[in-house]
């Protein structure tokens, strides 16, 4: 047995902010003001998307969204340390990733609502966001097979001599799945350049991260596979910043993959179809929510003299009016044309795919409400 010392990555927790707003110099990954600023929009932004995408679910206008209130630091940060050629496999709250890489929102949305401006035609499920342009793939419903996918395109960029690094997310109750080992595992043996990022949100859904693992972290599961682990606060931006940063450079020398553990704070339920209610505490939640990776950002960049309240209460309200008109186009949307059920699988459609879409167009279709 290889003893781990208790001062390992693995088990520590790496931040820069402290609690009264101020960085740690030992760690500040000393960003560019204009860089932090956009993050805090980004972050911003994707909390106000949020709410009222939730609003449009509960008024059935979108059959199913995934929250991620109280973890927008890393999606934000993982955007803004790797660079636009690198891949993204996300798991459900990792979408925002896309608009921070300059993915247009009335495109985003149009995902979510499956109309004819989906990039996808309407044939994913809704809040399954992806997009080519940004490199970025659909997460699954299915727990943990972004894992080995995200190792499998990192080995073929590497066997190809590509410079691409490959990000593949996942939540703290994936790593009870079969695909955890493998990927990690091949990860491990051929040295595949990929960051693996857990956000431990505390809750698969219901089930409590206690009752995942019996290991001390998540991180330290690294060490039986041979890779680094790092446990960072999944609240503190910039130290995600700087330990996502730092991992894709290692991948990117060919120094092979490391997994990072997020500890963070789902704050909403799972997604629009939860009531979280029913298995933990408001006061559990009370004091996720005083751990806000928002307001953290903020107490420091208001320390900083780089934001004040009347620019931050601005900064809303500009948002607010760019999701309400996105959101008002997206509405007014027909759905995917009937006949795109037959296209973009067969060159040439075959005969009896002809007769269907023939049978299909002869009918009327159903009235819209």
């Amino acid at each position: 047995m290889c003893p781990i010392a208790p001062d390992d990555p693995s088990l520590t927790l790496f931040q820069v902010l402290r609690e009264d707003g101020t960085a740690d110099p030992a760690t500040d990954p000393l960003l560019d003001p204009k860089d932090m600023l956009a993050m805090h929009r980004e972050m911003v932004r994707v909390r106000l998307l949020d709410e009222r995408m939730l609003m449009r679910q509960r008024q059935g206008k979108v059959g199913f969204f995934g929250m991620i209130t109280g973890q927008e630091a890393t999606p934000i940060a993982t955007a803004f340390a790797t660079e636009k050629k690198d891949w993204i496999f996300p798991a459900l709250r990792e979408n925002s990733i896309m608009l921070a890489r300059g993915f247009a929102l009335q495109k985003w949305l149009a995902q979510v609502y499956g109309n004819e401006a989906d990039v996808l035609k309407g044939r994913q499920m809704p809040s399954h966001m992806s997009g080519r342009e940004v490199n970025q793939v659909s997460w699954s419903s299915c727990i943990g097979p972004q894992i080995p996918q995200a190792v499998g395109a990192a080995w073929a960029a590497k066997l190809k001599g590509d410079d691409v690094v490959t990000v593949g997310f996942m939540g703290d109750g994936a790593t009870s799945e079969a695909d955890f080992h493998c990927g990690l595992n091949f990860a491990g043996v051929y040295q595949t350049p990929c960051v693996l990022i857990c956000q431990n949100n505390h809750w698969a859904i219901s089930v409590a991260s206690s009752q995942q693992t019996a290991s001390a972290t998540f991180a330290v599961k690294a060490h039986a596979y041979g890779i680094p682990g790092i446990r960072v606060d999944g609240n503190d931006v910039l130290a995600l910043y700087r330990v996502i940063r730092e991992a894709a450079d290692r991948a990117r020398r060919g120094d092979g993959p490391t997994f990072i553990e997020a500890v963070t704070y789902r704050i909403g339920p799972h997604s629009s179809s939860d009531d979280p209610t029913r298995y933990r505490s408001e006061e559990e939640v009370a004091i996720w929510r005083k751990r806000d990776p928002i307001a953290r950002l903020e107490q420091y960049l208001m320390a900083q003299g780089l934001l004040s309240p009347e620019a931050r209460e601005q900064m809303e309200s500009e948002i607010t009016e760019e999701i309400l008109t996105a959101i008002g186009k997206v509405e007014s949307l027909p759905r995917p044309a009937r006949e795109t059920l037959f296209t973009d699988v067969y060159e040439d459609v075959p005969w009896h795919l002809k007769e269907q879409q023939e049978e299909l167009l002869a009918h009327e279709p159903a009235p819209t409400h």
